[in-house]
C-alpha cells in the first residue's frame, strides 16, 4: 500500500500512450530510428565545471529498485536496456561517465538486499538510501562528505531546483554538520489534498457543490440514501476509505484538516514548541464524525478490508460518490466513465467545520538521498549526473521528447531523476497563461504536451478519455486551479520537522506509527472514541514523548 502513489504516478504518464502511439510496427521502426540517432556523439560540450567530461571515461556503479512496469517501459523502447539506452550514452557522451549496476533488484527483495549492504558497508560506488540508512552508513564511516563537492559542482541550475523545497532536504541530508548525501528532493506541494465529487450525482439530486463541512455532510447523506445513480437500488456510499488511512488518495488527512487536525504533521503549538499532530484532541473530534458516518452506512462498512485497488473497482462501478485525494485523482476516477459516460467528477477545495480557513497539511516529502563509498576517487560524479539530468529536461539545452517523455516516460532509464518540485503548478500557470493570450508559442516542453492532451480531447470528446484526466487536472477549474488558490490565499501548512530522523525516531517511530494507525482505524470502525486518549498515553510512554524532546531540541538550533 506504501507504494500505491508511485505506482499510480507511474500508470498516469503510461495513460498517455494509448491515444499518441501509432500501430506496434510503425512505433518500433520510429523508436529504432530515434535510438540509432541517439547512438551518435552528443554535439553539445558545456563548459561548466559540474558538466565538464571526464578524460578518460570513469564508471560509477549503483544499485537499483525496479518497478513492475518497468519492463513494459523497456519493451517499448526497441535497441534499449538497462544498461544500455539514451541516457547511460547521454551520460558518457557528455560526462565520461559509464553507468553500471552492481545488482537489481524489485519490491521486498530490493530492500532486503539493500538493507544487508547498508549493514555490511558492502554498497556500490553511489547508493540512494533513505534517511535511516544514511545516518547508519555515515556513523560506521562507510561514506564520504559531500559539503564541498555540491558547493564546488552544482549548477546554478540544480542549486536552484534543489532548494524549491527549502533547506529542510538539506538538514535530512546534513550529519554532525557535513552533508553526507545529495538529497532527492521531492514536492511536499504536489501532495495537497483535494475533495473530489461526483457533480453528475450533485446534479441528480439538485445539490450544491461543498462549501463547509455541513455542506458534506448533508451530500455524504444524500448520495447515501437519496439514489443519486437513479437505478433504483440502495448501493451508492456518501465517502470512499482505504484501509490504509494515509493513502495519497482515499485518505483521512483532507477531511481531518477540516477539524483542524493534522496527524501525520509536527506542528507548532501556542508556545511555541513542536508538537505531534497526531495526539492533538481536534484528531479525536473528526475520528468521532467519521466513526458516525461509518455507523450511518455513508463508508463502505467493509472498506478495512479494501486496498485501494478494490475501492477503485467500486469507483468504476459507480458506487461513490466523493473522495479525498491528490491532484492525480482525476486518473484514479476516469475509469468510472466507462461504465457510465455521464460520470462526471470535479475537485473541490477541502471544507473546514468550523469559520477559519482551512490549512491544507504538506507533509515533508524528501525521504531519499544519493550517498557515495568512502572508496570512491569521483565522489562530485553523482552532482554532475544531476546537473546534466535537469539541463536535459529543464534547462537551456532541454529535449524533453528525447529525454523525459516520447510519450514513454523514458526519464525512467537514468539512474537519477531530479526535477523542479513546483514544475506541474508552473505547468498549469503556463497553460491558463496561454489560453488567456491566444498564445501558446511560450509553453515549455511540458506543458505543451498537456495542453495539447486536454485540446484533443476537447475537439475529439469522449473517444479520447485520457483527457479528461488532464483536464480535471490542469484545466481551468481543475485540481491545480485550486492548488493555485491553496498558495495565494496562505493556505498550505508544511511540516515543521525536516531534520534528520532522531535517535527514538530510528528505534520506535515506525511502532508508534502503527499504534497511530490501528487506534485511528478501530475507532472509525466503532471502538470508544475514549481509546484515543489510551492511545496518546501509551505514544507518549512508549517513545513519544522522548520523541517530542528530541524534535524540540532540533527546532531550538535550526529556528
Amino acid at each position: 500500500m506504501h507504494n500505491w502513489k508511485r505506482f499510480v504516478l507511474v500508470l498516469m504518464t503510461l495513460l498517455m500512450i494509448s491515444n499518441i502511439t501509432a500501430c506496434k510496427n510503425n512505433k518500433e521502426k520510429e523508436n529504432n530510428g530515434e535510438m540509432n540517432a541517439l547512438t551518435k556523439n552528443h554535439k553539445q560540450v558545456y563548459s561548466e565545471l559540474g558538466l565538464m567530461k571526464y578524460n578518460p571515461p570513469i564508471e560509477v556503479s549503483f544499485v537499483r529498485e525496479l518497478s513492475n512496469d518497468f519492463d513494459s517501459l523497456i519493451a517499448s523502447l526497441p535497441g534499449e536496456s538497462l544498461s544500455d539506452n539514451r541516457w547511460s550514452q547521454l551520460y558518457e557522451q557528455v560526462l565520461g561517465i559509464r553507468i553500471s549496476y552492481d545488482w537489481t533488484a524489485k519490491g521486498d527483495v530490493y530492500r532486503q538486499k539493500l538493507d544487508f549492504a547498508v549493514s555490511s558497508g558492502k554498497i556500490p560506488d553511489v547508493v540512494k538510501v533513505n534517511a535511516e540508512q544514511l545516518r547508519v552508513l555515515s556513523n560506521a564511516g562507510f561514506i564520504q562528505d559531500l559539503s564541498d563537492v555540491y558547493e564546488d559542482y552544482a549548477t546554478p541550475l540544480t542549486k536552484n531546483t534543489l532548494s524549491q523545497e527549502g533547506i529542510g532536504p538539506f538538514e535530512t541530508a546534513t550529519i554532525d554538520g557535513k552533508l553526507m548525501a545529495i538529497p532527492v528532493t521531492s514536492s511536499s506541494i504536489e501532495n495537497a489534498t483535494y475533495l473530489w465529487v461526483r457533480t453528475d450525482w450533485l446534479d441528480n439530486l439538485e445539490l450544491d457543490p461543498p462549501k463547509t463541512m455541513n455542506d458534506l455532510r448533508e451530500i455524504s447523506r444524500a448520495f447515501t440514501n437519496q439514489d443519486p445513480d437513479k437505478n433504483g437500488l440502495d448501493d451508492t456510499y456518501g465517502l470512499a476509505l482505504t484501509n490504509y488511512l494515509w493513502d495519497p488518495i482515499l485518505d483521512v488527512k483532507g477531511f481531518m484538516a477540516g477539524f483542524e487536525a493534522f496527524p501525520k504533521l509536527w506542528i507548532e503549538d501556542s508556545s511555541g514548541n513542536l508538537v505531534f499532530g497526531g495526539i492533538q484532541p481536534e484528531v479525536k473530534e473528526a475520528l468521532q464524525i467519521l466513526q458516525d458516518m461509518y455507523k450511518k452506512g455513508e463508508i463502505d462498512n467493509e472498506f478495512s478490508l479494501k486496498n485501494g485497488s478494490k475501492v477503485q473497482e467500486q469507483v468504476i462501478e459507480g458506487k461513490v460518490g466523493m473522495l479525498y485525494g491528490e491532484q492525480w485523482g482525476s486518473f484514479f476516477v476516469q475509469d468510472s466513465r466507462i461504465k457510465n459516460a455521464n460520470a462526471d467528477w470535479q475537485a473541490f477545495p477541502i471544507v473546514s467545520a468550523s469559520d477559519k480557513q482551512v490549512k491544507v497539511p504538506l507533509e515533508f516529502s524528501t525521504g531519499e538521498f544519493f550517498a557515495v563509498s568512502k572508496n570512491f576517487q569521483y565522489p562530485e560524479s553523482i552532482v554532475k549526473l544531476f546537473n546534466l539530468h535537469l539541463e536535459k529536461n529543464w534547462g537551456k539545452t532541454a529535449d524533453y521528447e528525447t529525454y523525459y517523455s516520447n510519450p514513454y516516460p523514458v526519464w525512467q532509464l537514468s539512474p537519477v531523476t531530479p526535477f523542479p518540485p513546483m514544475k506541474n503548478l508552473e505547468a498549469y500557470r503556463q497553460i491558463v497563461d496561454a489560453c488567456m493570450q491566444g498564445d501558446t508559442s511560450r509553453l515549455n516542453n511540458e506543458a505543451k504536451n498537456i495542453y495539447e492532451l486536454i485540446e484533443k480531447y476537447i475537439r475529439e470528446g469522449s473517444d479520447k478519455e485520457v483527457g479528461w484526466g488532464w483536464a480535471r487536472s490542469y484545466g481551468e477549474n481543475g485540481a491545480f486551479s485550486i492548488l493555485d488558490q491553496y498558495e495565494s490565499n496562505g493556505q498550505l501548512l508544511y511540516d515543521k520537522f525536516t531534520g534528520a530522523p532522531t535517535t527514538t525516531m530510528i528505534e520506535r517511530e515506525s511502532f508508534l506509527n502503527d499504534l497511530q494507525h490501528e487506534t485511528y482505524l478501530n475507532i472509525i470502525l466503532g471502538d470508544s472514541i475514549d481509546k484515543f486518549d489510551v492511545f496518546v498515553d501509551m505514544w507518549n510512554k512508549l517513545g513519544g514523548e522522548q520523541m517530542t524532546r528530541e524534535v524540540n531540541e532540533w527546532y531550538i538550533q535550526n529556528k
